[in-house]
């Protein structure tokens, strides 16, 4: 009744994995990966790969895929999505893309490796297997240096569920909103200031907000920061390593009292441009 779904302080390098209206915007192919360890003071915390790919398709159309794949302790599960957008134009600088993300989710407990005081085995404590199709839409409104995006990746209200030997083990995942935007602010030729916003919501948990900043320097290297309404904040840095490799690092923390212990999060980016 209380989780989300994986979050980013790079979403803005990727922004597919929440809305397919992103596959291909501005006629440009990426191929973008994340890897998030959580919390590297916790054994067996949550860790989170992820691969993105869009590129344009003829004048207006976009495809792309998405795949995340997140492990906690002795549960693991993997989304694949397939994306497709279609780009309108409102004027001539200003443009409207939607899209659909079609998919699903391979779901696993493996419980095999858990160390009980039983000499029998628990006959509650049964592995759980499952694969849920699912899909989703978005929409963007680009114009100039700004944009605004609003999707649902995940519309349908799944369930994890099986009965072992009468007892019931379920789980549920709710369809999540994501609303996203950003501006560009051109200071000089050299520094361009790109503050944004991504809202996240679902049903029976808090609203979660990151406010992020990213000064540009010469189209080559990237610094700033992130706050996180969960109490959490990060510094953030993107370098071009050449004309079409991107190498970022985010170093996030939490001020949670509680969290003190479970030390800082890790998240390394990587994205190629065709």
């Amino acid at each position: 009744m209380a989780q989300q779904e994986s979050v980013f302080a790079f979403y803005k390098s990727h922004m597919n994995l929440v809305n397919p209206a992103n596959a291909g915007m501005n006629n440009e192919t990426f191929l973008t990966s994340s890897l998030r360890k959580q919390w590297t003071g916790v054994e067996d915390a949550p860790e989170t790969q992820t691969v993105s790919y869009g590129t344009p398709v003829g004048k207006n159309m976009g495809i792309g895929f998405t795949v995340v794949n997140d492990k906690t302790f002795i549960e693991k599960e993997t989304f694949v999505g397939a994306d497709f957008s279609y780009k309108i134009q409102m004027d001539e600088t200003m443009d409207l893309y939607l899209g659909i993300k079609a998919g699903g989710n391979f779901y696993n407990i493996n419980t095999t490796g858990l160390q009980t005081y039983n000499v029998r085995a628990d006959q509650a404590l049964g592995s759980v297997s499952t694969f849920n199709p699912n899909f989703g839409v978005g929409a963007v409104l680009r114009k100039d240096k700004w944009y605004a995006s609003l999707s649902v990746p995940r519309l349908l209200n799944t369930t994890k569920a099986v009965n072992e030997f009468g007892n019931a083990i379920s789980a549920t995942d709710r369809p999540h909103l994501y609303a996203s935007g950003g501006y560009d602010f051109v200071l000089d030729p050299t520094f361009v200031l790109k503050p944004s916003v991504m809202l996240r919501y679902v049903n029976g948990a808090p609203i979660s907000v990151d406010l992020t900043a990213m000064l540009q320097i010469e189209n080559n290297f990237e610094i700033g920061g992130m706050y996180r309404t969960d109490q959490a904040y990060a510094a953030m840095s993107t370098i071009r390593l050449s004309k079409r490799f991107v190498f970022g690092f985010a170093y996030e923390m939490s001020t949670r009292p509680t969290l003190a212990a479970a030390r800082n999060t890790n998240e390394i980016l990587l994205q190629f441009q065709f």
